[in-house]
């Protein structure tokens, strides 16, 4: 199968080291990747804490997941689990940043 669309979610949470924030994300999180119509692969991580000039561990989490297309990433960005995920998590971050990118 091709996964010619990458999406790439870095999350910095209002209040990082609370485990009770970090459940409610994670649960919410799987949850909406499990019933997502449209995600081909998803990851789920946490900064690996490598100290390097080059590298940016400041974010809480991030998520990256591959589509067949963009057209698909449009899709999910409206579909129903997507919106319900970022219902119930919104008020845990500050700041979110997305890189999307096309195979070449």
């Amino acid at each position: 199968m091709n996964h010619n669309f990458v999406h790439v979610v870095y999350f910095w949470f209002k209040n990082p080291n609370s485990e009770s924030d970090r459940n409610i994300f994670e649960t919410s999180l799987k949850k909406f990747l499990d019933a997502s119509q449209f995600v081909q692969t998803k990851f789920i991580g946490k900064p690996a804490e490598t100290p390097r000039e080059v590298v940016d561990n400041s974010y809480t989490y991030s998520l990256i997941c591959s589509f067949t297309s963009k057209e698909d990433q449009d899709q999910y960005q409206t579909e129903p689990p997507h919106l319900v995920f970022v219902e119930e998590c919104k008020h845990l971050w500050e700041k979110v940043v997305v890189y999307d990118s096309l195979g070449i």
